[in-house]
């Protein structure tokens, strides 16, 4: 019987490494389109529960903090004045964020994380998935701000019947009877007003406190995500070691993903409704800026105030990230020419870093 030598096996290596590393950097770019495709498809299956959850957290600036409504009563609201077109609203401008920042995100994850396990093992882990996460959100918010401004005054105004530009006077600097802007028939002349009426801080309005939301929701929400999938496994090979029963990553995606997005949704929703409302305010200056929103919503509204919509955003995170990871996962498995030998190589032993050893 023929004995492989040492040597051969060395020879062969490096062409493996080389190999697994190109067919890696292959599927890490695939990632950035299923993450485009996955955010969208979320975002367009829950834009209905995100525009409650906008207009609960606008009822202060848009109608007094006296006339708040319920979710069933804003729900209810909606469909008698607007129907479902109010529902609606804002869906282009949304679908063209989560397109970016999906792409981005997913894309990202990937990319960053290898990088981060092979250049500094230190750093693996979950605090690599928060970091990736955190990443790739951070990048896609460029795009995703603007979008985020145009969809969120377009769902609260409306149809052009209910919609009232009037300024509210209580707790706001602006001069009586100031509007706060006109009503936008598109994507396209939301974007146009917001330049001529306020320029580039008019489109990016918030950008801080996005990302003040975005980065902590994106790095907790993949990480949760990690974990979980991690604490699946052990649990299998721990209560289940011999079964031969296993979960498809789609269903796997679908579930552990809406756990993970619910979990990161309610811890940042304080910073989701300062951000809202610096978007919503418009020229009226409500709120001189993000400290300010956050000491003025806690003066007059309390705890109560910086949670409002907690609710509707809660119920539209635990769908939309199951339906995204679920996407994800699904068009990992199933349009990855050679996904299987791609898996096979990712559960190849990463080399070991002997610390001891690097520090002599």
């Amino acid at each position: 019987m023929a004995v492989q030598s040492p040597v051969s096996t060395e020879m062969h290596a490096p062409a493996l490494n080389c190999s697994n590393s190109s067919q890696s950097q292959f599927f890490v770019w695939r990632e950035f389109l299923w993450g485009a495709i996955a955010g969208a498809f979320g975002e367009g299956m829950m834009h209905p529960v995100d525009t409650i959850k906008t207009r609960i957290q606008s009822q202060a600036i848009l109608s007094g903090s006296k006339k708040e409504k319920t979710i069933f009563q804003m729900v209810h609201n909606v469909w008698n004045i607007d129907g479902i077109r109010g529902f609606y609203r804002g869906v282009t401008p949304g679908l063209t964020g989560s397109l970016a920042t999906g792409a981005t995100y997913f894309g990202f994850i990937e990319s960053t994380k290898n990088w981060i396990e092979y250049s500094h093992p230190h750093l693996g882990g979950h605090w690599s998935h928060f970091i990736a996460g955190a990443m790739g959100d951070t990048l896609g918010s460029i795009v995703y701000v603007p979008c985020e401004v145009m969809k969120q005054r377009m769902q609260v105004q409306g149809t052009a019947a209910s919609w009232n530009p009037a300024a509210l006077k209580d707790y706001s600097p602006a001069k009586p009877g100031r509007k706060m802007y006109g009503y936008y028939t598109g994507m396209f002349h939301a974007g146009h007003s917001i330049w001529m009426e306020q320029g580039f801080r008019g489109l990016f309005a918030g950008y801080l406190s996005t990302l003040a939301r975005d980065v902590p929701f994106a790095g907790l929400m993949v990480m949760f995500y990690e974990a979980l999938k991690d604490l699946t496994r052990h649990g299998k090979q721990k209560w289940a070691p011999n079964s031969n029963y296993s979960v498809g990553s789609t269903f796997e995606g679908l579930v552990l993903g809406g756990i993970a997005g619910g979990c990161s949704a309610y811890l940042t929703t304080p910073l989701d409704v300062v951000k809202t409302r610096l978007q919503v305010q418009g020229p009226t200056l409500r709120y001189k800026g993000w400290l300010d929103a956050i000491h003025r919503i806690w003066l007059i509204e309390g705890r109560k105030g910086l949670f409002r919509g907690s609710i509707p955003r809660i119920t539209w995170y635990i769908p939309a990230s199951a339906l995204t990871f679920m996407a994800v996962e699904f068009l990992r498995d199933h349009f990855n020419e050679g996904s299987l030998e791609y898996k096979a190589a990712e559960q190849v032993p990463k080399p070991q870093i002997d610390n001891d050893a690097s520090m002599k």
